[in-house]
């Protein structure tokens, strides 16, 4: 059993990483449909690699045992390095919400004066603001939260990636 266990860790691994970026994008459209959540324009940019983080990793998944090693990994790469790249729109998000940098001015507040030609149609634009914690939970933001389930979804796809490379290492021969 314990044989049988490790020799699917680089499965699972990439089938855990799946579930919790779809649950992720699952629960982002759940809190903006159900529990009425506005995504900020920063939380439109962090949906972006799921969006094609996951696909990739259907991919990989649906075609496990018919791909070629190298463009396994070259796949696994792939996701891998989108979904770093979330963690860094989670990160700087997370950064923007606390003040520790300015965000894009289009949606966060800076202190700028009003020019009253842009007041002509105030009913038709809802401006979310970047900077302003909309829903927080243990301290910590959506866009936090996006950050560590990025990270957990990179490590469990380094850990495929290293099983992978385990498992496939062939002596060098004498």
């Amino acid at each position: 059993m314990a044989g049988m266990l490790s020799n699917a860790l680089d499965k699972k691994a990439t089938l855990l990483a799946f579930v919790l970026g779809l649950l992720t994008i699952l629960g982002a459209w759940g809190s903006q449909f159900w529990g009425g959540l506005v995504p900020c324009e920063l939380c439109w940019g962090e949906r972006v690699p799921y969006y094609w983080g996951l696909p990739v990793l259907a991919l990989v998944l649906l075609l496990w045992n018919r791909l070629p090693l190298a463009v396994w990994y070259i796949a696994m790469l792939i996701a891998g390095a989108i979904f770093v790249w979330s963690i860094y729109l989670g990160v700087f998000h997370a950064g923007v919400e606390w003040k520790f940098w300015p965000g894009p001015t289009a949606c966060t507040s800076s202190g700028n004066s009003l020019d009253l030609n842009q007041l002509s149609d105030l009913n038709a634009v809802k401006v979310v603001q970047c900077d302003q914690i909309q829903w927080q939970f243990l301290g910590i933001s959506l866009a936090g939260y996006n950050a560590l389930v990025s990270l957990l979804i990179v490590v469990l796809l380094a850990l495929a990636l290293l099983d992978q490379r385990r498992r496939t290492r062939r002596p060098l021969a004498a």
